[in-house]
Parts: C-alpha cells; structure tokens; sequence
C-alpha cells in the first residue's frame, strides 16, 4: 500500500476536519429533497480507492464501468436508500459527510432528486474525531 497522502484535488474540495460518521448518524435533523444537480459534481472527484492506489477512482468511472469496478459498483448497489445523505456546506457547496454511494445508486437509478440532512457547521465541534496524542 501507498503512503496515505490525500491528493490536492481532495485538499481543495474536502473538509479540514475528521469526523465520526456515528456521531453524524445520531444527529437529529429533518430530512428533506433536494435535486441531484447540486451533488454530482462528487463524481468527478477519485474519493475511492481501487487495487493498491488510494484515492485514483472517481464516482462517475465506477457507474459507467461496472464490470471493470465490479467490486465497488456491488457495493452501490447495495447501499440502502432508506437512510438520508448527510451533508455540509463548505467552501460555497454541499459536500457529503456520509453517503456517497446511495448518490451513486440514485444516478444509476435515475433518480432526479434525493433525500438529505443538511448538517449546519456548528455541529463540527460535536461530530469531529479526537485524534490521539502522540
């Protein structure tokens, strides 16, 4: 395995916090809809990892490949979409805390709209890692 460094393009569009996706999923925040349009540039970034490499495969190659990324495409479909994508702004868009995959499963099913939480930075306090002391 690689060493674990983030590409720029993750740098530039992702958080600059840790969080814990348990804590996430135990916030209560209503769900709404809201159309895919201002989620799918998620698939254009490489936040997913295939063989060795980390960080190399985009959203967007698996739905288009899925014999090729047979591994992660199974794992989409598999996502269960009875539960929200939850999500944050930053840095002038919504970017995912959770659910990437349910977003890919509702562009191969075609769907135009999908179901959200929309987590207010204010919660970053509450939802981030303690990262350990050396």
């Amino acid at each position: 395995m690689e060493k674990r460094k983030l590409p720029k393009i993750i740098k530039k569009v992702g958080f600059d916090f840790h969080w814990e996706v348990k804590k996430v999923w135990a916030l209560k925040y209503p769900v709404e809809k809201i159309d895919m349009k201002k989620l799918k540039w998620h698939f254009d970034i490489p936040f997913h990892w295939h063989g060795r490499k980390i960080y190399n495969l985009k959203s967007i190659d698996v739905i288009n490949n899925p014999k090729k990324y047979k591994k992660e495409y199974n794992r989409t479909l598999k996502s269960d979409m009875r539960f929200p994508i939850d999500i944050m702004r930053n840095k002038g868009r919504w970017l995912i805390l959770d659910g990437l995959h349910r977003l890919m499963k509702a562009e191969i099913l075609g769907m135009k709209k999908v179901r959200v939480r929309k987590i207010p930075r204010s919660e970053i306090p509450n939802i981030s890692k303690r990262l350990k002391k050396p």
